[in-house]
């Protein structure tokens, strides 16, 4: 596949990940298109696109890639908020408030479209139905943060975890970068363990009780659950699955 069409195929991320909140016509992606622009950005593993403090004014698309936000304190600890994946918005909330509350760091090779918050303001007076996507999804990462402050304040280190391998699965799948029942799991296990509070022992015993108990199986990379409905117990998981943006009849946002 020419780098052109692979870069064509990854803007369809995009368009999927929006789409699952409502249906975008060829005149909306083409003013999508048109508003980020054909720059391709390009950002390797361990490379901040964000620091925490600095001011942002621009919203940037990832087309391909996985990558994470997080705070460092004083003393060097460090948190995940949470991981950023294909088709999710970086600039969010951070564009929106004086100055960017988290750090935002490549943990693969990533491939992000930019775009202006003015020329995204722009579209939205131009098509409502971007700003409320927009809205949808900063709904979405509120619901997501409020399950990671369960997960470190009262889930169990083995149900957290089964807790996030079923989280990200679920978003994976929204844009189709999943299988049915497995997906790859590109970063570390000190990734990992910065995420759920735990520390690496302490996660690889988790990750082997799960394979023990013949819940997960996995190679290399790839996670595959082999019993999702114990894992969905024992993780007391219900996924979020993406909300239609309802359309009142009197309305045409396209």
């Amino acid at each position: 596949m020419s780098t052109a069409r692979l870069e064509c195929t990854q803007a369809q991320t995009v368009v999927r990940r929006l789409s699952a909140f409502r249906e975008l016509s060829e005149s909306a992606v083409t003013a999508l298109e048109k508003a980020v622009g054909e720059r391709i950005v390009r950002a390797g593993a361990g490379q901040d696109l964000v620091s925490e403090g600095e001011q942002l004014d621009r919203i940037r698309i990832v087309l391909a890639g996985w990558l994470s936000r997080y705070k460092t304190l004083e003393d060097g600890r460090r948190q995940i908020v949470n991981f950023v994946l294909p088709g999710d918005v970086v600039g969010l909330p951070g564009s929106f408030l004086d100055r960017a509350a988290a750090s935002v760091v490549a943990l693969t090779d990533v491939r992000v479209r930019s775009c202006s918050l003015e020329a995204f303001v722009r579209l939205s007076f131009h098509l409502p139905k971007f700003g409320l996507a927009l809205s949808w999804l900063a709904a979405q990462e509120a619901a997501n943060y409020a399950e990671h402050i369960i997960d470190v304040g009262r889930r169990t280190p083995i149900e957290r975890l089964a807790h996030l391998l079923l989280e990200l699965h679920a978003r994976l799948a929204v844009v189709k970068f999943a299988e049915e029942s497995a997906f790859t799991l590109p970063f570390t296990q000190e990734m990992m363990s910065d995420a759920l509070g735990l520390s690496v022992p302490h996660l690889n015993r988790m990750l082997a009780k799960l394979r023990n108990e013949g819940m997960i199986a996995m190679s290399e990379r790839r996670v595959e659950f082999l019993d999702l409905k114990a894992l969905r117990q024992l993780a007391q998981f219900q996924p979020l699955r993406p909300a239609r943006i309802p359309v009142p009849e009197e309305y045409e946002l396209d």
